[in-house]
């Protein structure tokens, strides 16, 4: 098992609509500063904040899985599709950019705050296929309370989201002193931002502490079982994502 943990200073940054979006970047490109440039087929992840409305104007993509994760406030989505779509807290945009579509993105408080994360399939094949749209409420998802804490499958089994990128994906809220633990599977890692609060990770011997805002790694080249434990003195939210560590297919070079 390997543990890292990066703090924001290690993480790239970046804004849009002359500052009126500011972005922490756990994963990033090359030129905004981030230490991690990709976790397996996990290209870009971006945490997103707007105080009041921000504007990200039209520009394209293709090949790439991208997801837009609310966390709170609204994402508007227009697109060359002829989309024109909403989701609020907890809901969830998702393209898959085949041979290419432009869109537009508002961002609208007050207090907006997300996640753009983009998973990489096998390029060669997905820009061969038609570009697609879709949009989940939060009622759409799986959660589960056990013990102090509630899981939200975003990825993975009971979610209505299905891309061809391996990943899974859970939003966690662990209530202050609770433990939550969670299995890795071999040769997987998982990637986790703490949103909310701090406390110590540990797994396989190792242990650290961790605080708001840090970025956590874990690559997994065994079985193995990991613990957040969350302080005493305030609860904890974490957005998990696990891939694996290498994919049988050639990755895009940053």
């Amino acid at each position: 098992m390997q543990l890292l943990i990066y703090p924001p200073h290690l993480q790239g940054v970046g804004a849009f609509d002359g500052g009126a979006i500011q972005e922490q970047k756990p994963v990033a490109f090359p030129h905004e500063r981030s230490v991690v440039k990709r976790v397996g087929p996990l290209f870009y992840w971006s945490w997103f904040h707007a105080e009041e409305r921000g504007h990200i104007p039209l520009h394209p993509h293709s090949g790439f899985e991208i997801m837009t994760y609310v966390i709170h406030g609204k994402a508007e989505h227009k697109d060359t599709l002829g989309t024109h779509s909403t989701v609020g807290a907890g809901g969830a945009q998702v393209m898959q950019t085949g041979s290419g579509v432009s869109h537009e993105e508002n961002m609208i408080g007050p207090r907006m705050e997300g996640f753009q994360i983009w998973f990489e399939p096998y390029l060669k094949e997905s820009m061969k296929l038609h570009p697609a749209y879709a949009a989940y409420e939060e009622a759409s998802f799986p959660t589960r309370s056990n013990k102090g804490f509630s899981m939200k499958t975003v990825l993975g089994e009971g979610s209505p989201i299905t891309i061809t990128a391996d990943a899974r994906m859970w939003d966690v809220e662990v209530a202050a002193g609770t433990p939550y633990m969670q299995t890795i599977p071999k040769d997987r890692a998982l990637a986790v931002l703490a949103v909310r609060g701090g406390g110590v990770v540990s797994s396989g011997g190792k242990e650290a502490k961790f605080h708001v805002k840090d970025f956590i790694l874990l690559n997994a080249y065994e079985e193995a079982e990991v613990r957040f434990q969350a302080h005493e003195d305030a609860g904890l939210r974490l957005v998990l994502i696990e891939v694996p560590i290498t994919v049988d297919y050639p990755l895009y070079r940053k």
